[in-house]
């Protein structure tokens, strides 16, 4: 926390000149009180300790530090609801997808667990999905029309191979339209191996300054992936690409850590083999996290811890008028209990 206006923090010091005030005048009123005759009256003056008696002063005292700490303008980073925010559903669609260790089969499962997590997100967050196998491709733009984002889930297509890093860089490419990010010429390592007849309408490829990892609240990327990659960039450069954007990666770890044996083929169950670590390293590189789900339940759990994850960003934020709003209600209550329990406001 800090302050737009610290210099106003001297007010503060009224409070404690306030509380030594209310301590004067209460020894004031005890001495005067022993000059009556009326042992009503003395009594009456001395039940001073009753804590009913210095409720409504402190409260009203705790009102006026907090209006005084408001006038200071203090700003903190707090977390909020995201209005703005932007998803990519990376999703893997490659062969190994039809194993039925996660029954029906893993990609029924997954299709079922990102229609349940459409739902549970907010009307205003946009969502884009990209699928991933030995090609990879953006199949939804961002949009908030859930039913256009069902329809491509319902059309996803299996294919081999699995290019991990390419599903990061295509949905970085996704997210920041304007920096002219190239997935064909990363992949083929020339600039001009991935240009076409119509790059000149393209944007070029922009700078970028490296932010701070995950700090970049405005979007988020969802991996999900059931085996390791064959193909395509490198899932460490494509993890520091997303952490320099400052966005987040929460990777989804799908199946059998083992690998499921496949009946047409052991030697591609190596490929089907969870690569934890390097899913690790990508949510860690990039301040996500990495979810492992073994089954369709544990994938659904996954996919609504998620849901309330990817809609909160922290902003700075002023808490004058909060703090304010406090003292006002403080200073209300205080009023309150002393009108009902002393007749007048104390």
């Amino acid at each position: 926390m800090y302050f737009l206006a610290p210099q106003l923090l001297w007010l503060l010091l009224i409070v404690p000149g306030l509380v030594l005030l209310y301590l004067w005048l209460l020894g004031r009123k005890k001495k005067l009180a022993l000059r009556y005759a009326s042992l009503d009256i003395v009594k009456q003056a001395m039940a001073g300790g009753s804590w009913r008696r210095h409720l409504p002063p402190t409260l009203l005292l705790v009102a006026i530090g907090l209006a005084l700490l408001a006038a200071s303008r203090p700003l903190a980073v707090i977390p909020l609801i995201s209005s703005s925010a932007t998803i990519i559903l990376a999703m893997d669609v490659s062969l190994s997808m039809r194993a039925t260790d996660v029954k029906p089969n893993r990609l029924v499962a997954a299709q079922e667990a990102a229609k349940a997590f459409l739902q549970e997100l907010p009307p205003d967050i946009k969502v884009g999905i990209v699928t991933f196998a030995g090609s990879t491709q953006l199949v939804q733009a961002p949009t908030l029309n859930r039913e256009n984002l069902v329809a491509a889930i319902d059309r996803f297509q299996m294919q081999r191979g699995t290019a991990v890093g390419n599903a990061i860089v295509v949905s970085l490419a996704t997210l920041f339209p304007d920096e002219g990010i190239d997935l064909g010429a990363m992949t083929f390592g020339s600039p001009a191996a991935g240009k076409s007849l119509d790059d000149k309408s393209k944007p070029k490829k922009k700078e970028v300054q490296p932010v701070a990892p995950g700090s970049y609240e405005s979007a988020a990327i969802i991996l999900l992936t059931d085996g390791r990659r064959t193909t395509g960039i490198d899932t460490e450069e494509a993890a520091k690409m997303a952490a320099d954007h400052g966005v987040r990666v929460y990777a989804v770890g799908l199946g059998t850590i083992d690998g499921a044996v496949p009946a047409y083929d052991s030697w591609t169950a190596i490929y089907m083999k969870l690569d934890e670590p390097s899913l690790r390293a990508i949510a860690e590189k990039t301040q996500g996290e990495y979810y492992y789900a073994g089954d369709a339940e544990a994938l659904k759990k996954v996919y609504a811890q998620l849901s309330t994850r990817v809609q909160v960003e922290k902003k700075e934020t002023e808490l004058s008028a909060l703090l304010a709003l406090i003292a006002a209600g403080l200073s209300i209550v205080g009023a309150a209990l002393s009108l009902l329990w002393f007749n007048r406001i104390a």
